[in-house]
């Protein structure tokens, strides 16, 4: 018997308050049940401050969700990203072969799986807060007293901004 294949159809959306980009790499993949598959999504912070980022997710029809297994996914974890920094989100996941033994799912070959992405109210961690400092325009000048501007100062010049920060000794 041939294997039976399912489309699994990929969509995104941005809460209005969050200010990123944020759409599926490829809108759909053709795979078998018991087969693995990796998509991605591309995430893009278009604003001056670091935002983390927390996502969920929405399949349609809703029983799929009992044969949909994600092995790793964005969705996982709070997804914390720079300014104008641009990253890859992947899904790895499979569909379970006990779905072709489910009668529902008979004339079923088409899963949809959409994620929302919101602002997290979780705090940014200390060693991003020199993004914020950088980039703030409407308060004075912090002295050069304040902790970590020193190291700030003897970076390289032209270090990439998208780089993880380096924590303080």
């Amino acid at each position: 018997a041939a294997k039976r294949l399912v489309t699994v159809d990929f969509a995104a959306t941005v809460h209005p308050s969050l200010p990123w980009t944020f759409e599926p790499q490829q809108r759909r993949v053709l795979v078998g049940l018991g087969e693995t598959a990796l998509a991605f999504y591309r995430a893009k912070n278009t604003c001056d401050r670091p935002i983390i980022g927390v996502s969920v997710y929405h399949m349609l029809p809703p029983e799929a969700g009992l044969y949909f297994n994600k092995i790793q996914c964005f969705c996982f974890d709070e997804q914390l990203i720079n300014p104008n920094e641009e990253v890859d989100l992947p899904i790895f996941f499979f569909i379970d072969p006990l779905m072709g033994e489910d009668q529902r799912f008979d004339h079923i070959d088409r899963i949809s799986l959409s994620y929302v992405f919101f602002e997290s109210d979780s705090d940014i961690p200390e060693e991003y807060n020199h993004y914020i400092r950088a980039t703030r325009t409407d308060q004075a000048p912090l002295p050069l007293s304040a902790p970590d501007t020193q190291q700030q100062a003897s970076e390289p010049a032209g270090q990439p901004v998208n780089q993880a920060p380096v924590a303080p000794p």
